[in-house]
């Protein structure tokens, strides 16, 4: 062997282990087996379809929900996928099966294994009862974020009755949780009722800190791994334009700042307890999700990503007339004998759905930002992803 190669080769050694032993930027380096979440209707991937055979189903039990992808419901509200389906699909992994749709008294450890979503529609971080009492406002359920971890604690217990378990120490290990996006229904169901900016503001502290302590209890049962979520921009959202239509707008992307400036104060406010849960434990990967920067690029320059229609919905309610009105999509109730009516032609070129939800190709965009960009804090890089021979860019996923 000449001298050339000599030095080629010890260049590779220190190289190598140089890399091995410096400190990775990869907070998501190992690949993961299964996906916990919890949630509200952001995430939801049927755990309040279960409702559809009673007396006020939701409208994610009827078409178009779900077309666009699933090509029936699924419970979605969406016309597709949601964030954590594409997150599923970039660590080659099944698609999220809803708790409440699972036999959970026959809890196997190879069920439990296939991971679980606990997120429902409507669901709050705080109680109902709370909400009630403090907030005066009526949560028409109560599936909030401590009856969540409760359900996912059932689950554990009768997967793995043993907690010294060998193989469930290492499923919890190898799991990524995901606990959001949750919250949002707090402040959503004072914001509708126009109750004061103050008293809402007020919630904030105590959101975060329910948040705060479903993720300190997730990882005292074992949690390594865990995306935290933030709000997203609600100035935007077709439903909040029309309740506020008086507001001065921003007249470079017609949102409300003064209602993304509220999802930014929550967002900071969960920021800070994230950063005094990691230093309580440094062991733990605690990654937040910048869901509010990463769809502020799209309501800011929608010509960039494809987008015709950032402020109008592509559905309309069944109670809705046909006529626009200037409500942002939405219409003046009416009946009409339909449960809801796809007023565009192409979602892909919308970012609302109904009003309140996004479309597919909206949460596609939140997703790459999230999993390829710079909107996560640490940022992590795709080498999980990539492992599994699967499209580095979530816009190539159909």
């Amino acid at each position: 062997m000449d001298s050339s190669n000599l030095s080629l080769n010890r260049w590779l050694i220190i190289f190598f282990v140089a890399t091995a032993l410096s400190p990775s930027t990869n907070v998501l380096g190992n690949c993961f087996n299964s996906i916990f979440n919890f949630g509200d209707s952001l995430s939801d991937t049927g755990n309040l379809f279960n409702n559809c055979n009673s007396n006020k189903p939701p409208k994610s039990c009827f078409t178009p929900y779900g077309d666009t992808f699933f090509r029936h419901p699924t419970g979605r509200f969406s016309d597709g996928r949601l964030i954590i389906d594409f997150i599923a699909q970039s660590l080659g992994l099944p698609l999220l099966q809803p708790y409440l749709g699972v036999e959970t008294q026959r809890m196997s450890v190879a069920e439990f294994e296939k991971g679980l979503n606990f997120a429902v529609a409507g669901a709050t971080a705080l109680d109902a009862s709370y909400l009630r009492e403090k907030a005066f406002v009526e949560v028409p359920t109560n599936y909030s974020l401590s009856v969540q971890l409760e359900w996912f604690k059932k689950a554990y217990s009768l997967a793995c009755p043993s907690s010294s378990s060998t193989r469930c120490t290492k499923i919890l290990k190898k799991s990524l949780f995901v606990v959001g996006e949750i919250g949002g229904n707090d402040y959503n169901y004072p914001f509708f009722k126009q109750h004061s900016f103050e008293e809402i503001k007020s919630l904030v502290p105590v959101v975060v800190k329910s948040i705060g302590s479903a993720i300190t209890e997730l990882i005292q049962l074992g949690a390594q791994s865990l995306i935290v979520p933030g709000n997203l921009p609600i100035g935007c959202c077709p439903k909040y334009l029309k309740i506020y239509s008086t507001s001065i707008q921003d007249s470079k992307n017609g949102c409300l700042d003064w209602l993304n400036q509220f999802s930014e104060y929550h967002n900071k406010h969960l920021q800070e307890e994230l950063n005094r849960i990691r230093s309580q434990h440094p062991n733990v990967q605690i990654i937040y999700a910048d869901y509010h920067n990463s769809a502020m690029q799209f309501y800011n320059h929608p010509e960039n990503f494809g987008l015709a229609n950032t402020l109008e919905a592509c559905l309309v309610d069944k109670n809705e007339t046909l006529k626009k009105d200037g409500n942002y999509g939405l219409r003046s109730k009416a009946k009409t004998k339909t449960k809801t009516k796809k007023e565009c032609d192409d979602p892909s070129k919308y970012v609302s759905w109904d009003g309140v939800h996004l479309t597919e190709a909206a949460y596609r965009l939140i997703a790459n930002a999230i999993l390829q960009g710079p909107y996560t804090h640490p940022k992590f890089t795709t080498s999980c992803i990539m492992s599994h021979n699967l499209p580095t860019n979530l816009l190539q996923l159909q």
